[in-house]
């Protein structure tokens, strides 16, 4: 991206995708500076717009803009990115950043009547929930218009005069996009098994004063319990059973504990604590896995948590007395 130094007009925006654009993408991705991958916030330029064109409005979590800007390739439009504090649309929505009184501030931070002589904005959809039209209208004369939940599908809705087909209406969450937050959740998860590794192996070296294979075997089932919990769960989501999340992933932590006590050789004890640890870990990922979906609302996320947090807590507890006792009978 390119950008003036000056601050006195909007700023030039590509619609090009450098290298360095994809390694802070892949990076974001797997949880390596996300809190501080932004854009400023303020008035872009894409194209050569003037009074007449478009102004669409996103957040400044810059994988966003980089989605809408990649999507305006030979287009001559405004973008209105707002300080969301670096989140994306949806969740800043959910979070009120991405918000009426973020939206009214920055079209008066920017001057936009003077720069536009419509009064027409177009907001993702995904961000209708924190936006009261009539009050953005009352504020600053401006009319909200909800776009495409895509990006992708914007070109498509301005040329059909800011028009949307049920199926730009629709929101998808296939694999890939409930296996794009995988990444994260596995970095995540890295510092606990690290602890987990150490504890492990001290539990063997006080057992038999060395380090041995079976350091290694006590180690797979919490690798497995991530593995489900990250890539396994989000992967089946629409396949598994009950509705709460929490028991989607006790589920399949019940299936890979069940493989794991079957294939592994440890004492029954030591089986037992691997399976309920295996369970409550796969269980807590998956519920933590409610705010990345299009399946539940805040209210939902909230009530599951107060409900399963306890059991898993209890299920964990309990797996790592079972574990720790059954390395030493």
């Amino acid at each position: 991206m390119a950008g003036s130094s000056c601050g006195c007009g909007p700023k030039k925006l590509t619609t090009t995708i450098g290298w360095r654009d994809v390694l802070g993408g892949w990076k974001v991705r797997w949880g390596f500076g996300r809190a501080k991958y932004t854009v400023a916030p303020g008035l872009y330029r894409v194209g050569m717009p003037d009074s007449d064109s478009a102004v669409l409005v996103t957040a400044n979590y810059k994988l966003t803009v980089d989605q809408v800007r990649r999507s305006l390739v030979g287009l001559n439009v405004w973008l209105l990115v707002l300080d969301t504090k670096g989140v994306n649309v949806w969740c800043a929505a959910g979070k009120g950043t991405f918000g009426t009184a973020e939206l009214v501030r920055r079209i008066q931070a920017v001057n936009l009547r003077e720069v536009v002589k419509h009064r027409e904005l177009v907001l993702p959809q995904l961000g209708a929930t924190g936006v009261a039209a009539h009050e953005v209208k009352r504020a600053t004369g401006f009319s909200v218009h909800y776009g495409p939940v895509r990006a992708a599908d914007i070109r498509a809705y301005l040329a059909a005069g800011m028009r949307a087909t049920p199926a730009m209406r629709r929101v998808s969450f296939g694999w890939r996009e409930r296996l794009a937050v995988a990444p994260v959740e596995i970095v995540g998860a890295l510092g606990p098994l690290a602890a987990i590794t150490a504890f492990v192996a001290a539990l063997d070296v006080l057992r038999v004063h060395r380090l041995t294979a079976h350091a290694l075997t006590g180690m797979l089932p919490f690798l497995a319990a991530v593995a489900t919990g990250a890539v396994l769960v989000p992967w089946l989501l629409p396949w598994l059973p009950f509705r709460a999340f929490a028991l989607k992933g006790a589920v399949a932590g019940a299936l890979v504990a069940a493989a794991l006590v079957l294939w592994l050789p440890m004492r029954s004890v030591e089986a037992a604590g691997a399976a309920l640890l295996v369970v409550a870990i796969a269980s807590y990922m998956a519920m933590t896995f409610t705010g990345s979906t299009t399946f539940t609302t805040l209210a939902g996320v909230r009530l599951e948590v107060r409900r399963a947090l306890p059991l898993i807590v209890i299920a964990a507890g309990a797996g790592a007395i079972l574990r720790v006792a059954g390395a030493f009978l």
